[in-house]
């Protein structure tokens, strides 16, 4: 198993079925090229919402956007009830929220604690805690907390990405392709730790191009094509929708 239960030290207060993310009429340009385009979704207090769709359809875009690294053409974002359009990345981290990037992200030439406190930054003070905390839901980063990142294996290197995000002390965990280039076993533990998460009361917006994984752990899914959404729905509606069936699952 790769990680122990989560810490209740992290676990957020909920409201429930009140909306933590909303994004309305959302267009994100880059240079000539829409990337983005009259995209709506609503992520709801401790739901799993994923975003389906191929390479280029604008997944990362959002999550990006979303977190503040692009400036949006037009459209709103509402976060925790607050306008967030626009608002610089450290801002945003601070009022809660935090991004796992694709293909892990870590600072591969720094070693693996300081990979860790970097995710608290903004808030050093619980930062002895904190790292407590990770190493104990964790355990395989608490015996290589002097190692090298670059030199832990992906699914290490996963995990730590995941703990850095949780030394924010996040509301909301947004994780694009968290399964890219990692094998099948691997790809089991990292979904198993997103449900974890989940059920400690984190709300979790998923990027994720394997389907069938992302669908069965969450709630609701939508479906992007070229900047759009072009489907939305819960899980179990996509997953049964003949044509995202043939189209994703092969079906």
């Amino acid at each position: 198993m790769l990680c122990r239960r989560i810490p209740w030290f992290w676990r957020p207060t909920l409201e429930q079925n009140s909306t933590i993310l909303k994004v309305e009429n959302l267009a994100v340009s880059y240079g000539h090229v829409k990337a983005l385009e009259g995209v709506d979704l609503v992520v709801k207090e401790g739901e799993i919402v994923v975003l389906v769709g191929s390479n280029g359809a604008g997944k990362t875009s959002i999550m990006e956007t979303i977190l503040g690294v692009n400036q949006p053409d037009t459209g709103k974002i509402t976060f925790r009830d607050e306008d967030i359009t626009g608002i610089p990345v450290d801002k945003n981290v601070r009022s809660g929220l935090t991004l796992v990037p694709e293909g892990r992200g870590v600072f591969a030439t720094m070693t693996v604690l300081d990979n860790l406190l970097l995710g608290a930054h903004h808030n050093l003070k619980d930062s002895s805690k904190k790292l407590e905390l990770a190493f104990d839901a964790f355990p395989v980063l608490g015996e290589r907390k002097s190692q090298v990142a670059g030199t832990l294996s992906g699914g290490e290197r996963q995990m730590l990405a995941i703990a850095r995000a949780l030394m924010s002390s996040p509301k909301m965990i947004m994780v694009d392709e968290p399964s890219i280039g990692l094998a099948p076993i691997i790809v089991n533990d990292i979904f198993d730790i997103l449900v974890n998460l989940n059920k400690e009361g984190y709300s979790i917006l998923l990027s994720e191009q394997n389907v069938y994984k992302a669908l069965k752990c969450a709630h609701r899914g939508y479906v992007l094509e070229t900047g759009r959404v072009v489907k939305e729905g819960s899980s179990e509606s996509l997953l049964n929708d003949p044509a995202i069936r043939e189209a994703y699952l092969g079906a």
